[in-house]
């Protein structure tokens, strides 16, 4: 007897789990989160899970009220009560995974949290996981559970296929040079070059650019990253690229965090848009206070994903 198909949801992205429940035909699972005087969270299902196949779709990213942390718990505690409650195999759905940065020792006397995340992840009684575009790939090798990781390339790259009038004159743009893989395999898909900025991080939210190793002038120019956060990258970018005669500028990540001065930055930048993907809740006031910002769907790639561990078939054949 094939095993049920569940999928439930934690409070940090909501909209995104119904999203996917609707493109895998299945309803989304009964759960309810509380609040305790004191901060703790309590979390119950509200239907049976016994002998099913269960995930979990969490982002480890705020949702207004409900920041980071919060929603590491959760997830933490909802995969610990599907596996007491005798679910067949408990999958953890995270489309954004902010730890992931924190993939090394770059400092003394610090932890390496993105290891300490998969630590905690596999002893709550996770199975597997199900990610996209981790900040650094090696991250994987921190799990000692499966790992299907996703990429949202597919979504950006159709975006401007079907969107600009024409790709001739364009170049796609690694903000710095840990991204150049990243722009050329999106560069492949799209038949344009690529071009880098030689950058150096300042603080947290300031980085200097030193130079720009590529041509753009007179091009239309695609930036692309795994994220987008305080901006303080991007901004430098922009600048950088329209100073060196970029005729037009898009932004395009996969996960639009949108913290601190993002916005703002957003408003003061010659750019034509900055696309994101629904990994990370983008709130309607966000959307409201800056036409620029725009967000595509990928609820159907998890939904397919999703569909194929759940019958056994390749995750990685979606991408090739």
């Amino acid at each position: 007897m094939e095993r049920p198909l569940k999928v439930f949801t934690g409070q940090s992205n909501p909209i995104l789990a119904q999203d996917i429940c609707d493109h895998l035909g299945v309803p989304l699972g009964r759960s309810t989160t509380r609040r305790f005087s004191n901060d703790n969270i309590e979390v119950q299902f509200k239907e049976s899970l016994r002998e099913a196949d269960v995930f979990i779709v969490q982002s480890l990213a705020s949702n207004g009220d409900y920041n980071v942390s919060d929603s590491v718990i959760e997830l933490l505690l909802m995969i610990n009560a599907a596996q007491s409650s005798s679910a067949a195999r408990v999958t953890a759905v995270i489309p954004y995974f902010s730890y992931a940065r924190s993939d090394k020792k770059d400092a003394p006397r610090i932890p390496i949290a993105a290891r300490v995340m998969a630590d905690m992840i596999h002893t709550a009684g996770a199975n597997r996981a199900l990610m996209m575009t981790l900040h650094s790939p090696q991250v994987h090798g921190f799990f000692s559970i499966p790992v299907d990781h996703l990429t949202a390339e597919v979504v950006i790259a159709n975006h401007f296929i079907t969107r600009l009038p024409s790709l001739e004159d364009t170049v796609v743009l690694a903000p710095d040079a840990g991204d150049i893989k990243r722009a050329s395999s999106l560069a492949d898909r799209l038949n344009t070059p690529i071009a880098f900025i030689d950058k150096r991080r300042v603080s947290d939210t300031r980085v200097e650019a030193r130079g720009l190793i590529g041509d753009v002038k007179g091009k239309r120019v695609l930036i692309v990253d795994d994220e987008f956060s305080t901006g303080g990258t991007m901004a430098e970018a922009v600048a950088t690229v329209k100073e060196a005669g970029a005729r037009a500028v898009h932004i395009a990540v996969s996960h639009g965090v949108y913290v601190g001065p993002a916005v703002e930055r957003i408003k003061e930048m010659d750019i034509e848009e900055c696309i994101s993907t629904d990994s990370c809740f983008v709130s309607p006031e966000k959307l409201a206070a800056c036409d620029k910002i725009k967000v595509l769907t990928v609820a159907p790639l998890f939904a397919e994903a999703i569909h194929r561990i759940h019958t056994g078939d390749s995750v990685s054949s979606m991408f090739t």
